[in-house]
């Protein structure tokens, strides 16, 4: 039977060209406005590392008070390295990192190539299991080199390439600003969008890292922050001053495996903001935080307001699309009143015409979803030339996508459909070839 009414539906587009050519654009135009802002949309939101997502967390520790929080209520995002150093040293979580962006500047021993800096992290041995980080050659440097303060550095792939043409360097030295630094690990392809582990300082969607640098012998290289520096009071001069300083400039990630885990390290920072309060370094009451990472997320705001109202705005143009496309086939299933009284004349059922025209609603909903798919992928093309490299490259086309075009197509035409459906079910036949 498919097959028959699917012959009828055809032969009916083809008696009303003009009528089935409005209703294909109508669905097409809403479908491509709506999916290609999705993509953009899936591109900014996508769980950076969804097998972990609800083990890693992000807390705050309210160093200013009340009178600098955030919409009222809210601490900085950001730590001081005093409060870091001190939530490292306790160790309260299952694996724990500090960390502040940096860009030294790397040197290479071919005359040929230019020094250039590299945007890199300074961060803590753990940082590398906690994120289940790829690793090309070798791995991460050891607690040991955290303590030691030693020279040991994590580059990534290209990096390599560009310094050893690609080959194993473990073991081998890179000059970085005015220090030697013995490369423990060279990093697969790797580079999270957004880069979720230090949204507190740097660009969500900035470039990847190059260069991963122990905590401890970063500081002690005195390499400063490439980003994020917040003070509501300026600092003394010189870099200890900078240190021991109530300016927020360090991000912190724990990873917690359960929920009782996470209560028991909030209240571990409410002890610790209790104990700064009792040392007169505090004079407010603890207001601390420690979210989860779809909820630091959307605490920093990866996915921009403009980004979801677009994306409401789009849906809102489908839905005006499948408004018109009810009047449009409400038109031309009447217009088919006298055949449909025939058909019910000669013992066709309500549920067969239903069938009949809702095959043809399907039919026009795929054509719809095929023009759909041109239009996204050309609206797609145009996105790349308004948006940043970075989020451009996640913004892409892929088998899912696809379907997800198509489906969305038949489905808002067949939703479309149901009124013109079922008013052409309840057409009287009688009355039909009475009028005939």
């Amino acid at each position: 039977m498919f097959k028959y009414y699917l012959q009828l539906g055809f032969r009916s587009l083809r008696r009303n060209p003009v009528l089935t050519a409005l209703m294909v654009m109508a669905i097409g135009f809403g479908v491509a406005s709506s999916m290609t802002t999705y993509t953009v949309f899936r591109a900014m939101s996508g769980d950076p590392i969804p097998w972990k997502s609800d083990k890693l967390f992000f807390p705050q520790i309210d160093a200013w008070g009340p009178n600098t929080r955030r919409n009222g209520t809210e601490p900085a995002d950001a730590m001081t390295y005093v409060d870091a150093v001190s939530l490292m040293n306790d160790h309260r979580a299952h694996r724990q990192s500090a960390l502040y962006p940096i860009a030294p500047t790397v040197h290479s021993d071919n005359p040929t190539q230019k020094s250039r800096t590299a945007p890199g992290q300074a961060v803590y041995s753990e940082f590398f299991p906690m994120l289940d980080v790829p690793f090309l050659y070798g791995g991460g440097w050891t607690a040991a080199d955290d303590e030691q303060h030693a020279r040991v550095a994590v580059i990534s792939k290209s990096l390599n390439q560009r310094l050893f043409e690609g080959k194993n360097s473990v073991g081998q030295s890179i000059q970085l600003d005015s220090h030697s630094y013995r490369v423990s690990g060279v990093l697969d392809d790797w580079h999270p969008q957004p880069k979720f582990y230090d949204l507190a300082t740097t660009d969500a969607f900035g470039p990847a890292d190059q260069v991963f640098l122990p905590f401890t012998s970063a500081t002690d290289a005195q390499l400063a922050t490439r980003s994020g520096f917040f003070c509501i009071k300026l600092p003394g001069p010189g870099y200890a001053a900078m240190l021991n300083s109530s300016c927020t400039w360090i991000g912190y990630m724990v990873e917690l495996d359960t929920p009782s885990q996470a209560s028991a390290y909030h209240t571990y920072l409410e002890g610790y903001a209790r104990e700064q309060q009792a040392s007169g370094r505090f004079d407010w009451a603890p207001n601390n935080r420690l979210r989860d990472l779809p909820a630091w997320l959307d605490f920093e705001h990866v996915v921009p307001q403009q980004t979801k109202i677009s994306f409401v705005v789009a849906l809102c143009l489908l839905l005006v699309c499948m408004v018109n496309t009810v009047g449009l086939l409400l038109a031309k299933f009447l217009r088919q009143s006298g055949e449909i009284g025939v058909r019910r004349a000669l013992g066709a059922s309500r549920l067969a015409i239903a069938a009949q025209f809702s095959v043809e609603a399907g039919t026009i909903g795929v054509a719809g979803g095929l023009l759909g798919l041109m239009l996204t992928w050309l609206g797609v093309q145009v996105m790349y030339g308004f948006l940043p490299r970075q989020i451009a490259d996640l913004a892409r086309i892929d088998l899912l996508l696809l379907w997800q075009t198509l489906l969305l197509a038949v489905v808002a035409t067949v939703l479309a459909g149901l009124y013109p459906i079922w008013r052409a079910m309840y057409v009287r036949p009688s009355l039909q070839l009475k009028e005939d």
